[in-house]
């Protein structure tokens, strides 16, 4: 067997083996059991091959949706009963995924976490348990699937910080990322990121060195993804705790209800729908009184980059939206400082209130900011781009242009619309539409639309301005 250095290409051979699942599907009934081997038979088997090649190709330095069946067509996996639980049959895996025959500790762990949460948020709707049309409901489901996942912690104080960031991104860039997450690390701050590589993955490498370096036990690196992204950005190898959300609505919000703070490294598209995302729940008055530190943070070459994410939310959203976040640029000891001292803001808020450390509830997060949105060339269309109205509407309406550009660049889904009925349109005011078309052009200048090697890329999208 050939070793693989890690950032290779995936090498195409495979391996086939039966495994057992390490921790999380330790202690079952037999019923649990029975739906978990009943998965592989029903349509979820599409969806649980896709999202198991995704994490037994950890890694894999690459955001074509289709490459990976490309390379593994006959991979196949199926959940076995046995009586001792059950067992995950893998056909035709990726050999990276191996060491002398025996399936990595990590990516077991990985693959099991795939299995329950298809599987878990499958049956849990098949039963009515989620109430997806009202928005208390859907935050319930959201709790329930991240405490199925066993990653809430309660009787701890506040120490999550949520990273957010490009999937491509500069060298620079991403070596900024380790050594703020070396910063954050060095103060016992655990690690919460979409995943994937790029901006996603350099601040759980910071802080994996500081961790050992304060010798402390019990670190978080903590991935949120969902079905629709996971093949584009598959988990990096330092992930410890991922968790599958059922879309990106729900991806979104467990980010907020689950971290203390967000900071936000450079990045393309899916940086901008994230960032919109939270200053649109920021910018409600019910929740104008709720501390959550919000940090842009680049090195000194992407200072550019954030004055001009800076210029287009005060145009679209109105100046008033720059008091809900702090940019800091190339001082990754200064970002740490400000992180703490937000997080002790959320802290003494939440004591006061007698609120929860481990579950933000008390963030109002209105229904057009939790339900799915489908990219289809209609619904791009028709999104109402333009001020005078609530800036936390316009804001999800920006938000969800933005996921837009997301599909159509990594989701299998959008990839396919796009190749079938041409780039969405998106029209609006035309001095949003110039501000949202140069930062776009900027994006594809900077190579942050796709990871760069492949072939040039082309727009999913036309803004008209």
């Amino acid at each position: 067997m050939n070793a693989i250095q890690f950032g290779e290409p995936v090498s195409g051979k495979t391996v086939s083996a039966r495994v057992s699942p390490a921790g999380g599907l330790d202690i079952l009934s037999r019923n649990e059991v029975a739906r978990l081997r009943d998965a592989s038979g029903s349509g979820l088997h599409q969806l649980l091959r896709r999202c198991a090649l995704a994490v037994l190709t950890s890694g894999n330095l690459s955001d074509d949706p289709g490459s990976l069946f490309e390379q593994y067509p006959d991979f196949d996996i199926q959940v076995l009963q046995e009586d001792r639980g059950i067992k995950i049959e893998l056909k035709n895996a990726p050999e990276q995924a191996f060491v002398d025959g025996r399936i990595i500790r990590g990516i077991n762990e990985l693959l099991v976490a795939v299995v329950r949460d298809i599987v878990y948020v499958s049956t849990q709707l098949e039963a009515g348990a989620f109430d997806l049309d009202d928005t208390v409901g859907i935050t319930h489901a959201v709790f329930e699937i991240l405490r199925n996942s066993r990653i809430l912690r309660p009787q701890v104080d506040p120490n999550l910080v949520v990273c957010w960031g490009g999937h491509s991104i500069s060298r620079d860039e991403y070596e900024y990322t380790k050594r703020v997450g070396y910063q954050l690390g060095l103060r016992s701050l655990d690690i919460c990121t979409g995943c994937g590589p790029g901006a996603m993955k350099g601040p759980m490498k910071g802080a994996t060195i500081a961790h050992a370096k304060q010798r402390r036990k019990g670190n978080r690196y903590i991935g949120i993804t969902e079905p629709g992204i996971i093949a584009a950005e598959s988990p990096n190898p330092i992930v410890n705790n991922l968790v599958i959300m059922p879309d990106i609505e729900k991806r979104l919000e467990a980010f907020v209800r689950l971290g203390h703070g967000i900071i936000v490294f450079p990045g393309g598209v899916g940086t901008a729908e994230e960032i919109l995302y939270m200053l649109g729940i920021l910018l409600l008055p019910q929740n104008r009184n709720i501390p959550f530190p919000l940090i842009f943070t680049g090195p000194q070459k992407s200072a550019a980059y954030f004055e001009q994410i800076d210029r287009f939310l005060r145009l679209s959203l109105g100046d008033e939206v720059a008091r809900h976040y702090k940019i800091v640029i190339d001082d990754p000891a200064a970002v740490a400082h400000a992180m703490v001292s937000g997080i002790e803001k959320v802290r003494n808020h939440r004591l006061d209130n007698k609120d929860a450390f481990f579950f933000n509830w008390a963030l109002d997060i209105p229904l057009s900011f939790q339900q799915p949105f489908r990219p289809t060339h209609q619904a791009m269309a028709s999104l109402a781009l333009h001020r005078g109205r609530q800036r936390h509407e316009l804001a999800a309406d920006l938000r969800r242009a933005f996921s837009g550009i997301v599909a159509g660049n990594v989701k299998e889904e959008g990839v396919k619309a796009i190749e079938q009925y041409g780039p969405f349109v998106i029209d609006g005011e035309t001095e949003i539409m110039r501000a949202l078309d140069d930062l776009l052009k900027a994006f594809v200048e900077q190579h942050r639309m796709k990871l760069p090697g492949g072939t040039a890329y082309e727009p999913c999208y036309v803004v008209r301005t």
